[in-house]
């Protein structure tokens, strides 16, 4: 089974569509705003390495006033979101250096962070899924998952819900990481880098499939509840055909709402599995809503705020086409989101209009800013991690 990152895909896509050779075609710039407000930065502090370029879904995790925040390398610390100091620090690599110039293997961590269960659960490309004590940072359990753990884990009805690389979904035991059932589907010859996270909620598991369909499970047993179609694969190459639904569904009322690459997102009702309604975007970002929005980052970089009960677009967003952008986060008033050379966009998220940005003069954002409070985390791909307040 082949896996393209988002990088070897917008390179691919660029062959696909044909590329200009022209010596005078414009440089991609930003386009000039002047900002409404300025971004409050609260804290920074850095982790390492972070996660450098390799493809990685590391998103930080909030409880109460910690965030839990970790690098490639296999570093997990707690930082106080009041100030950012470390509270704890954990290596889970198996063989850690024990002096600071000596080398050791990568932990390669990729999957997480969930806390849940009283517990911090990180997984990595090697296969496994780690459990450290939230409180103490201590390691709880190490297990070996049949694949790389490439998804943030979920949790609910008492289990921890692992989707692997391999095609399988895990349900483990919170407490001992003993496997309680197993799901498998159909993965295709070709297949984007990464899996979707999954999402608990009323006894099922939504699961994003390679095949392009959502899919509920039986949280108790595993047992498959209904299957929708997302996207159907369509045209001549192996790259027109793919149709991954690699980002968590969302649940708001009846509803899930899930995209597809090359496909369509999509309102389905939970209870049924009926397609309540289908709109013509692709994306591989993570969606993001409110009370009556649903705010998509698409595989081109063109934000869209639509209506959530409709689907009708209610305004688009072009001008960051090409940056690509991180998943959007709804913060407030407003859409944050992050792009690959270090800037923080702020969006109106009523009208699209772009109000703000921010350079943290950095190697460039990888995963979407996450809410704490009034305060947003960021992350970006040299290991620093900042707190900016959340505009008023």
């Amino acid at each position: 089974m082949k896996k393209l990152t988002a990088a070897t895909l917008a390179l691919c896509i660029a062959t696909l569509t044909g590329c200009s050779s022209s010596d005078d075609e414009e440089e991609l710039v930003l386009p000039e705003i002047v900002n409404q407000f300025e971004t409050e930065v609260v804290w920074q502090e850095s982790i390492g390495d972070g996660v450098q370029h390799y493809f990685s879904r590391l998103t930080p995790a909030i409880h109460n006033d910690v965030v839990y925040v970790a690098n490639r390398e296999g570093e997990v610390e707690a930082l106080s979101l009041e100030n950012g100091d470390t509270l704890w620090q954990t290596d889970v690599r198996e063989n850690p250096a024990f002096w600071p110039w000596e080398t050791t293997e990568s932990a390669k961590l990729s999957g997480g962070i969930l806390q849940a269960y009283g517990k911090i659960f990180v997984g990595s490309e090697h296969g496994y899924l780690t459990a450290l004590d939230r409180e103490t940072g201590e390691i709880v359990w190490r297990k070996t998952m049949p694949g790389e753990v490439l998804a943030k884990p979920a949790a609910g009805d008492g289990l921890i819900f692992v989707n692997l690389g391999s095609g399988k979904l895990l349900a483990v035991h919170p407490d001992t990481g003993e496997e309680r059932w197993s799901f498998e589907q159909e993965v295709p010859p070709l297949t984007l880098r990464g899996q979707s996270s999954p999402t608990v909620a009323n006894g099922g598991v939504l699961l994003g499939l390679e095949t392009g369909k959502l899919s509920v499970l039986i949280s108790e047993n595993g047992y498959s509840a209904w299957s929708a179609e997302i996207a159907s694969p369509k045209g001549a190459s192996e790259f027109e055909r793919l149709v991954d639904v690699d980002t968590q569904a969302l649940i708001s009322g009846p509803y899930a709402y899930a995209i597809a690459y090359n496909g369509n997102l999509a309102a389905v009702d939970i209870r049924s599995g009926n397609v309540v309604w289908k709109r013509e975007y692709s994306s591989y970002r993570d969606l993001s809503m409110d009370s009556q929005s649903i705010y998509v980052v698409d595989s081109d970089g063109v934000v869209y705020g639509l209506d959530k009960t409709s689907g009708i677009e209610r305004w688009s967003q072009p001008a960051l086409r090409g940056w690509y952008l991180t998943g959007p986060t709804v913060a407030g008033k407003y859409l944050a989101l992050g792009d690959q050379e270090g800037n923080l966009h702020w969006l109106d998220k009523e009208t699209g209009e772009l109000v703000s940005r921010e350079d943290f003069d950095s190697s460039g954002f990888f995963i979407e800013p996450v809410v704490a409070g009034d305060k947003l985390i960021l992350y970006t791909r040299d290991g620093e991690v900042s707190a900016v307040k959340i505009p008023n």
